[in-house]
């Protein structure tokens, strides 16, 4: 990574390697794998077990690298590896809300245990604090064991999880004897082929659940723009998201991926991402909400979003109403943006605090026109009073979410 690069913001340089992924045909959810195959798994932290999330998760998965673990230089250290020499590294953000310090006495003194350790203790931060990391592949690591996977068995087989989720979800599911799969949001309904269409069954469960996070996008649920049919870029933005998600869900439920007839939208993506490149940002984090969103129905939890909340979103205004600045905390679209500080050309540096994402926001993106909307239509007192962590979330989590 060349200094050039490292200064642009994060999910800029995702997006232009995620136009380059597109063009080539190898953006990670055009990439169909099934099953029947050798498993795929999302990159994850070796150390800590957790996957990573949001624009870091697409990030990593167009290193080029086969291998799913990921390891910082200090992490693999203390594991008793070693990264090899002259290896690169891939930068990640995360987000820092506590901090570990030594605790000492009244008189300045260091605190020791009863095996004479230094006492560490954790404080809260005044405010979160976005952090950069680099890490490297399980194969720029010496020493690390061969990843083992284990290949499943069984091509037919009803997938009880799949089949539990998508009872729970309550959904109108109407099965005809059609080769098209759809969600009408007019109808509130999915249309599906019967499971017999299908040659094997974890390709019927995989594009149900594709649909289902088309699903979620409704009003009454995370309330997305659904797009004015096919062709608008609202109808491609959405396709998008439901791609991710379908990607995140397929690990998650060992059911495969099939990009299907979805490379239609690549050309809309390119240029979607083109004008935008906050779009990858925000479409990892819609994609991170639908998988929320569909994993949460089989524990008959619905992460569902203030409504009235959100009604106020449908048509934000093109001009900005009102200037953001630094403490504001606003709430838009079930997570919450911080304003870390101001750059120049009267750019911001941000923090969305769903997935911990750091981003640069200026005054010409339409993020800005929505969330300064926002903060006429709530008053100041209000955004700045809105507690910054995510109440379904401890902030332990919330500071290794991105780790």
């Amino acid at each position: 990574m060349n200094k050039k690069e490292v200064t642009k913001p994060m999910h800029v340089q995702v997006a232009e390697r995620v136009i380059e992924a597109l063009k080539a045909g190898t953006a990670p959810w055009q990439v169909p794998w099934d099953a029947g195959g050798m498993p795929f798994e999302l990159p994850y932290n070796l150390q800590s077990g957790k996957r990573y999330r949001g624009i870091n998760s697409i990030s990593l998965l167009m290193s080029g690298r086969e291998d799913p673990r990921w390891m910082t230089y200090k992490q693999a250290e203390e594991s008793g590896f070693q990264v090899r020499k002259g290896e690169k590294s891939m930068m990640i953000q995360f987000v820092k809300t506590s901090d570990e310090r030594t605790k000492r006495d009244t008189t300045g003194k260091i605190l020791h245990d009863e095996l004479g350790k230094p006492i560490t203790e954790k404080i809260q931060l005044s405010h979160a604090i976005v952090r950069n990391a680099y890490v490297f592949n399980a194969d720029q690591i010496e020493g690390m064991p061969k990843l083992e996977l284990l290949k499943p068995v069984g091509l037919w087989e009803p997938l009880e999880r799949a089949e539990k989720l998508i009872a729970s979800s309550g959904a109108v599911i109407n099965h005809e004897n059609s080769g098209n799969a759809f969600y009408d949001p007019k109808k509130d309904a999915i249309t599906i082929p019967h499971k017999d269409w299908f040659s094997e069954g974890h390709k019927y469960y995989a594009t149900l659940l594709h649909e289902l996070g088309h699903w979620t996008g409704h009003q009454d649920r995370l309330n997305r723009d659904m797009g004015k049919g096919f062709g608008s870029e609202s109808y491609a933005r959405e396709e998008l998201r439901a791609e991710i998600a379908s990607m995140l869900l397929g690990q998650e439920l060992s059911i495969g991926h099939d990009p299907g007839q979805h490379y239609a939208y690549v050309e809309s993506w390119i240029s979607i991402l083109e004008n935008n490149p906050f779009e990858i940002f925000s479409a990892s984090m819609d994609a991170e909400r639908i998988f929320g969103y569909v994993l949460g129905l089989e524990k008959g939890k619905e992460l569902s979003t203030d409504a009235n909340e959100l009604s106020v979103l449908k048509a934000p205004p093109d001009k900005t109403v009102n200037y953001l600045t630094t403490g504001d905390k606003i709430r838009y679209n079930g997570s919450v943006y911080e304003v870390l500080g101001h750059l120049k050309q009267g750019r911001l540096k941000m923090l969305e605090s769903l997935n911990g994402n750091a981003f640069t926001l200026s005054q010409q993106d339409k993020l800005y026109s929505a969330l300064s909307f926002l903060k006429t239509q709530m008053g100041r007192e209000q955004t700045q009073s809105y507690e910054y962590s995510n109440p379904e979330r401890s902030d332990d989590r919330a500071t290794e979410i991105n780790r």
